[in-house]
């Protein structure tokens, strides 16, 4: 049975040694890895190593390997798919996540972000001048009504009306120092 064994053992290793380039091409014609290709060669050859006491007498020994081959290097090709398919999600998700990004940026308009924000200020700094100050500033500003018309609808002298109009501006004015370039529009 030794003797067997050993002949068994040394067929193994001459197998292996003749035809370890055709098993590392024929691993490679599918994985497309040379590297890859030369581990399962030797994967393959040591899991048969490995099992040699369990293998009948007249085995097959080149179409063992090949077949250990051919199911490692289907396993490899499986498990490359199922990555490939998990990163092209990902890649998918980030391409939905981009093309958003893009739609939302060129939907944004600065000149209607900033007139709104500049009338929200504007509306701030009026709401809080005093009442009779506000009224007055909005009669003459947001109305065009002169500082006579003004006086007459509110019953104050157009000296008032001037005073509140003054004070009005000169407190827009510190308010919204930062925005100067509001007055042309005030």
């Amino acid at each position: 049975m030794k003797e067997e064994g050993s002949i068994f053992i040394s067929e193994l290793t001459e197998v292996f040694k003749s035809r370890q380039q055709q098993f590392i091409q024929f691993a490679y014609s599918y994985v497309r890895d040379r590297a890859e290709a030369e581990d399962i060669v030797m994967s393959a050859f040591t899991s048969v190593w490995e099992h040699r006491d369990g293998l009948q007498e007249h085995t097959n020994i080149p179409a063992l390997l090949l077949t250990a081959i051919k199911n490692r290097s289907l396993n490899y090709l499986q498990h490359l798919e199922v990555r490939t398919n998990a990163e092209q999600q990902i890649s998918d998700m980030r391409q939905k996540e981009i093309a958003l990004r893009i739609s939302t940026l060129e939907a944004c308009d600065p000149d209607k972000l900033f007139c709104d924000e500049i009338q929200s200020l504007v509306h701030k700094a009026i709401a809080e001048l005093p009442g009779t100050s506000r009224q007055v500033f909005m009669l003459s500003r947001m109305k065009n009504l002169s500082n006579k018309e003004i006086a007459a609808q509110m019953n104050l002298s157009v000296k008032t009306v001037e005073f509140h109009i003054t004070r009005s501006l000169k407190q827009l004015r510190n308010t919204l120092k930062d925005y100067q370039f509001l007055w042309i529009w005030l």
